[in-house]
């Protein structure tokens, strides 16, 4: 028996969620279709009359491109669109990590002096450029300033292009648990913060490790490391109050999640994993898109001789063409329809409140139109 392939409940597209929600986050597993998904969402809700921004973390550009416009950067760009109605605008712009890594010290710093002190130290450049989830925590940083300035109907967020897509929403907890660590908290005790005994609290394999490096790379790495947590004293419960502040947002209701996925297993799992984490975190799930999955060819009562016909047609180049059609149909026939029935078996169990079926188009999309096609099945369930 096949399962049921979502909540008898479900609604088959997302025009609710435009229309009325104050944030909603795309995400899924790399490679399917998120950006665009995000792109499609926005100029959807631009055309409903809202005020909208999408913020996209893909480094390949494709929103700009897609949207018209030459670049993307971290301030808000508008793209111009014909026939918008009252209060309808679309925004666009790019995660700039580093800034508002910046802006983020320079709000939580005790004064001007330690900012400035911070951020021309040379282990706040590396550790902004590569600690674990900075990017995924100054996305949600990014997005939570951009709720308070209280400008946008709708917020539309690109997730980061990352392994899991549970990288984004563990980005807080993640960043809060750095902050409580045992290691950092050892290196704020007195006398370590002013520098004072730090060579005997690494050890003798981390002081050798620390002289090795020292040589290496030319630079005071010890001082340069005690200065770091010196100045950066006084800041931790800012930098967790944010991390809190920032959960506390996407648990609310008008903050919603679109999960993304392609109709093959891996993806299809991870999303399934992702629906079922956002129930065991209280956070509202918008719905289910899967992007790129091939329509259903119609049925008729001869089907059942395909392969007969097929096999039946002389060896000549027109009977090797009919031949090749009915093969051809029958492959595409099968295909799309295991890929419903892995959507299926993905859902199985999982309360989903829409589902949207995005069907294979005929090439990328590369422009405002091909974004107007997404959106009308992301908003109507239905292709124009």
């Amino acid at each position: 028996m096949t399962p049921p392939a979502t909540a008898p409940t479900a609604r088959g597209d997302l025009g609710d969620d435009v229309a009325t929600a104050h944030i909603l986050v795309t995400t899924g597993a790399g490679g399917v279709g998120k950006t665009t998904t995000a792109a499609a969402l926005a100029l959807a809700a631009a055309r409903a009359g809202r005020r909208t921004l999408v913020l996209t973390i893909d480094p390949a550009r494709r929103l700009a491109q897609a949207m018209g416009l030459e670049e993307l950067d971290d301030d808000p760009r508008q793209v111009e669109l014909e026939d918008l109605p009252d209060g309808g605008e679309l925004w666009a712009m790019m995660l700039d990590m580093q800034t508002t890594f910046d802006r983020l010290i320079d709000r939580h710093a005790t004064s001007p002096e330690r900012a400035r002190a911070i951020k021309e130290n040379r282990i706040y450049r590396t550790l902004s450029s590569s600690l674990a989830g900075t990017q995924e925590y100054m996305a949600m940083e990014r997005l939570h300033e951009l709720h308070e300035a209280d400008g946008w109907d709708l917020l539309v967020i690109d997730t980061p292009p990352t392994r899991s897509a549970l990288d984004f929403l563990d980005a807080p907890k993640r960043m809060s648990s750095f902050l409580e660590g045992r290691l950092l908290q050892l290196l704020l005790r007195p006398g370590l913060a002013a520098g004072r005994g730090i060579g005997r609290m690494v050890g003798a394999s981390a002081s050798a490790f620390m002289r090795v490096a020292g040589k290496v790379t030319g630079m005071g790495l010890m001082e340069d490391l005690a200065e770091f947590f010196r100045n950066f004293e006084g800041m931790y419960a800012g930098f967790k109050e944010r991390a809190e502040q920032v959960l506390e947002l996407l648990r609310d209701p008008d903050s919603r999640f679109v999960v993304i996925a392609s109709p093959e297993p891996p993806p299809l799992r991870e999303a399934r994993f992702f629906l079922e984490r956002l129930e065991q975190e209280g956070l509202h799930a918008a719905g289910l898109v899967v992007n790129r999955i091939r329509p259903e060819v119609p049925r008729d009562p001869s089907d059942s001789a395909i392969e007969r016909v097929a096999e039946a047609q002389p060896d000549d180049r027109q009977g090797r063409s009919v031949a090749g059609a009915l093969w051809l149909l029958r492959d595409v026939r099968n295909l799309a329809g295991r890929q419903r029935r892995d959507v299926a078996a993905a859902l199985y169990g999982v309360t989903v409140p829409a589902r949207v079926d995005v069907p294979l188009l005929g090439g990328d999309v590369h422009d405002l139109a091909g974004l107007d096609t997404i959106a009308t099945v992301l908003t109507t369930g239905k292709t124009r």
